[in-house]
C-alpha cells in the first residue's frame, strides 16, 4: 500500500488563502474609506459651523440699522451686496445666505409692531459626497432707542 506524501500546497490551498486574504483585505479598506469619509465630513461641518458664527458675528457688529427695513423678500442689503448664495471669502466650496425676517412676519405675531426686532439667519451650504448639506444659526436683532 502506498501512501501519497503530502507536502507542498496544492492548488485548493491557495484558492483558498487568496479567498481569505481577498475577504480581509477588502474589509480593511472598506473600514479605512468609512473612517476616512467620517472625518472629512466632520472636518466640512466644523468648518461650515465656524464660518456660520464669523458671519453672526459680523451681523451683531453691523448692528440693527444695516439690517432696518429688511424683510424676508429681501435679495441684496443696503450697500448692494447679494445675500443669497455667496461664496465665502477664502473658503472654497463654502456659500453662505443671510436671512432676514421681521419679528412680525413670523406666525402668530401679525399683531407685534413691524421693524422692532428682526430675526437673521445665516446658512452656510457645501457639497460632501455629491449632496448639499448646509448649518444654519440665527440671531435676534432689537432696535435700540
Amino acid at each position: 500500500m502506498k501512501f501519497y506524501s503530502e507536502k507542498g500546497y496544492t492548488g485548493v490551498d491557495i484558492a483558498i488563502s487568496v479567498i481569505v486574504i481577498f475577504i480581509f483585505v477588502s474589509l480593511i479598506s472598506f473600514l479605512i474609506y468609512r473612517f476616512n469619509s467620517s472625518a472629512k465630513e466632520v472636518e466640512l461641518k466644523s468648518e461650515a459651523t465656524s464660518i456660520a458664527v464669523e458671519e453672526i458675528e459680523k451681523v451683531k457688529q453691523d448692528g440693527f440699522e444695516k439690517y432696518d427695513g429688511m424683510n424676508k423678500d429681501t435679495k441684496k442689503d443696503k450697500n448692494g451686496n447679494s445675500l443669497e448664495n455667496q461664496k465665502v471669502e477664502n473658503k472654497e466650496g463654502f456659500f453662505k445666505t443671510i436671512i432676514v425676517q421681521d419679528y412680525a412676519d413670523l406666525d402668530n405675531n401679525s399683531e407685534k409692531i413691524p421693524n422692532l426686532v428682526k430675526k437673521v439667519t445665516v446658512k452656510i451650504s457645501y457639497m460632501f459626497q455629491a449632496k448639499e448639506q448646509s448649518v444654519e444659526l440665527s440671531t435676534i436683532l432689537s432696535k435700540e432707542n
